[in-house]
């Protein structure tokens, strides 16, 4: 399948590709036989033996537009130091070449942490300033980073003032959010748990999780500020019946969290690695934001060279991503996230040459673009295992309302909705079974 058209849809035997989808007149039916078909695909897949899904920046702008705040801008920024102009000109080829089109702010910031660590070593000085290049470089990056660490407060900020002041708008983004979890968090006990891996350094999924009651769990371990531990415990959470004694049973609603490129309130404090008690949506003056932001872990990938995914702690957060999901029996989707990682790209690669293994995509897109899927066809092109993979691709399958109102199926742990499938079938007489299971299918719209 070509990646030239706007909607893309690819569900097992199921396939639609079309620069529109169905208008008003057709929409609703259209919606209806397709959810018939993508719906128990996706359930099917949900209910793997390890299911793991890959958020990316995309999920924060779909949640900030759904609640009428602004989300975090990616696009470039000045940096007003030396050699910009050539380190502007090496990113613009290099964006070319990974197929992005256009430079990002992440491209800015690994190649000018690059120059920096260059410039460094050459230890060059700036005419009759005592300052070296080097130095005005640091500055300049801390400057730019605390920028961008402060605009992920304000979308976070923004977020919360909707839930003040309008819930009704803020519920529904953040209601959205929460019914997108739950979709793979509910996973039926007897599975192992979801492992929800993000590249995102805001809290909007912590956020959610909380107001749906999905528990996380990550490497950190404390109370009041929480360390990163490096040892694999494999913790989970039981209770324990009533009127059982010695059978632990495993709790519902229960998720492993692991943010691969670090987080706002992530730093280093006297050799460890501490999760700091920072507000969700702290106004910049917060005593915990750092001053030189440069020097805690919110780190910007380099899609060339990702040496500094081997360093602590991310060399910790990888490895836990690659024994995830590189298993036999195991499904990963992603949402939100652009195929920009070549050492996330690595992974899902070497996954897929397990033959039981299946990758669903989910992307928004680019309408009206040349290459409307840009990275996204990119890499998938050069995958060439179509029997492996699940497609949702355009602006009316990646949009989170219409994502979630039509096509993921609802929470697995939901035993009501077994118990109502169970009797309707039992009470079909002969000839029955297709008015019974319209019947069905209307009580669980």
């Amino acid at each position: 399948m070509g990646f030239s058209k706007q909607h893309i849809l690819s569900a097992g035997d199921f396939e639609f590709a079309d620069d529109v989808v169905p208008g008003e007149a057709d929409g609703d039916k259209w919606r209806k036989d397709t959810r018939k078909r993508v719906e128990p695909w996706l359930s099917a897949l949900f209910q793997s033996e390890h299911l793991s899904l890959l958020v990316g920046s995309g999920m924060t702008t779909a949640v900030a537009y759904a609640c009428g705040a602004k989300a975090t801008g990616m696009g470039t920024v000045e940096f007003n130091a030396p050699h910009e102009t050539e380190l502007n000109a090496y990113i613009a080829k290099k964006a070319i070449s990974m197929g992005r089109g256009e430079p990002n702010i992440e491209d800015q910031l690994s190649a000018a942490i690059a120059m920096q660590m260059g410039l460094e070593i050459a230890g060059l000085k700036t005419g009759a300033n005592k300052k070296t290049e080097a130095d005005e470089w640091t500055a300049a990056i801390d400057k730019v980073l605390r920028s961008f660490l402060e605009s992920l407060l304000e979308t976070e900020r923004a977020v919360a003032a909707i839930l003040d002041a309008k819930p009704e708008k803020a519920h529904s983004g953040l209601q959205l959010l929460t019914s997108f979890l739950l979709s793979f968090a509910s996973r039926t006990p007897s599975r192992e748990r979801l492992h929800l891996f993000t590249t995102n350094y805001d809290r909007l999924i912590e956020f959610a999780a909380d107001l749906a009651g999905i528990r996380l769990i990550d490497r950190f371990v404390g109370t009041i500020t929480p360390i990163f531990r490096a040892s694999r415990l494999h913790l989970d959470m039981h209770y324990n019946p009533p009127g059982i004694r010695g059978e632990p049973r495993l709790l519902e609603g229960v998720a492993h969290l692991t943010k691969l490129h670090g987080s706002l309130d992530w730093q280093y404090e006297n050799g460890m690695l501490r999760r700091l008690p920072i507000r969700f949506g702290a106004t910049a003056d917060h005593p915990d934001i750092p001053e030189k932001p440069s020097e805690t872990v919110m780190i910007y990938p380099n899609s060339a060279k990702d040496f500094e995914t081997a360093g602590y702690p991310y060399a910790e957060l990888f490895r836990d991503m690659s024994a995830a999901m590189c298993r036999p029996n195991s499904t990963v989707v992603t949402y939100g996230y652009g195929f920009g990682d070549d050492h996330i790209n690595r992974v899902l690669t070497d996954m897929l040459t397990i033959p039981s293994t299946h990758l669903v995509v989910i992307s928004y897109g680019f309408p009206g673009a040349a290459k409307p899927h840009g990275r996204v066809g990119t890499f998938l092109s050069r995958l060439g295992r179509p029997h492996q993979t699940t497609l949702m691709l355009g602006n009316h399958f990646g949009d989170l309302g219409t994502l979630v109102e039509n096509y993921l199926p609802r929470p697995a742990m939901d035993p009501i909705s077994f118990k109502m499938s169970e009797l309707l079938q039992r009470r079909s007489k002969p000839g029955d079974n297709e008015d019974d299971a319209k019947t069905a299918e209307d009580l669980f719209q």
